[in-house]
């Protein structure tokens, strides 16, 4: 089994950290600042949890003056870029600025430029856009045009309405007008990295404003495969949902000319084994054109319900008249979902429309 992403904390990384520190500060106490950081209630602690222990540990063991504690920790972090791997472990330096920098607005924010070059400053920057959202769209427009891909990214990243595991935005799920200027500037950035994450704050918008999204990327299209990548990446969400708009865009159209023949998959499945499935299709036509082939499990829930849940198989202008699929899904333990034992549906969805269904059971012993 995978060890605990939390344990990444651990003394050897402490030990490390405090080094830093006692190079920008040479009264750091590497001790007292240990002895805070494993505490009481350090073992009980999950990832996020200890990321905030160690800042509250941090914010004691520096100096008391806010502006004096953050300038050393930038020039910690100007360091560090030298010798540490970005990595999410890290965001512990702009998770202090998130804590402790809300009076200071200017410098905390000047700070999350160069902190984020070391750790993603995306969930910091969020209560200072809610603090003060106009100027903060000024100054992420900025950063859109920075020669660094970290800084850019979190032009994009930081204002998603819906970023997982953060704060939400509530004035850009409600208009997300203001993003918009920052997205259009970042749309043809040199850096995959960048472009992902515009693709992701798009489809954060389509949940709430579809029709604006298809309004936005439509003439994108076309202009370059990176560009073309993007736009189906954000579309993504509407792209499972059959939204129509989203659907005509990328030319999937009816299904009227195709059929399924051959599903095939066992009548039960055990928890921890993987569900195997297969089907043909065929096409009336000279060739089965451009398809998208997802398939779909409605999974027994606690309640006795049924919740679906959509899964790519592939998509492509296929040019043969007939295509075999076999493919299987896996019924293992994961983070986002709880599986109940009993009877669970199996769905084919061409271009968004259901074409055939089975059910099976399964069995969790």
């Amino acid at each position: 089994m995978a060890e605990a992403l939390k344990n990444v904390y651990n003394r050897r990384f402490i030990a490390r950290l405090s080094e830093e520190f006692e190079l920008v500060h040479n009264t750091f106490d590497r001790g007292q600042f240990a002895q805070r950081v494993f505490a009481t209630g350090w073992n009980q602690l999950e990832l996020k949890a200890r990321m905030r222990r160690i800042s509250e540990s941090l914010r004691f063991c520096l100096p008391a003056d806010y502006p004096e504690s953050l300038e050393l920790l930038v020039t910690a972090s100007l360091n560090m870029r030298k010798t540490w791997p970005q990595g999410f472990e890290l965001m512990l330096f702009p998770d202090y600025v998130e804590q402790y920098g809300q009076e200071h607005f200017e410098l905390s924010v000047a700070a999350l430029e160069q902190l984020t070059q070391l750790a993603s400053a995306e969930f910091a920057v969020r209560p200072f856009i809610l603090r003060e959202p106009d100027e903060m769209m000024r100054i992420m427009y900025g950063w859109a045009g920075e020669t660094n891909e970290h800084v850019r990214r979190l032009a994009s990243e930081g204002c998603r309405p819906r970023l997982p595991w953060a704060m939400a935005l509530p004035i850009y799920k409600k208009d997300p007008r203001p993003i918009l200027r920052i997205l259009n500037r970042l749309k043809s950035d040199t850096s995959l990295y960048v472009r992902r994450s515009v693709a992701n704050n798009l489809n954060d918008i389509s949940k709430d404003h579809p029709e604006l999204v298809i309004d936005i990327v439509k003439p994108w299209k076309g202009q370059s495969e990176d560009t073309d990548w993007l736009i189906k990446h954000a579309c993504r969400g509407l792209l499972k949902n059959a939204y129509p708009s989203a659907m005509q865009l990328f030319s999937f159209g009816a299904t009227d000319h195709l059929k399924i023949s051959k599903l095939l998959l066992p009548d039960s499945v055990k928890f921890g084994d993987y569900l195997p499935y297969s089907f043909d299709i065929s096409s009336e036509a000279p060739s089965i054109g451009n398809l998208r082939i997802e398939y779909a499990v409605d999974f027994m829930k606690a309640n006795g319900k049924t919740a679906r849940k959509i899964f790519k198989v592939s998509e492509s202008n296929y040019s043969e008249a007939k295509k075999s699929i076999s493919r299987r899904h896996a019924f293992r333990a994961i983070s986002t979902r709880k599986h109940y034992a009993g009877k669970h549906g199996f769905a084919v969805l061409l271009n968004g429309s259901q074409v055939a269904q089975r059910s099976f059971l399964l069995k969790m012993h």
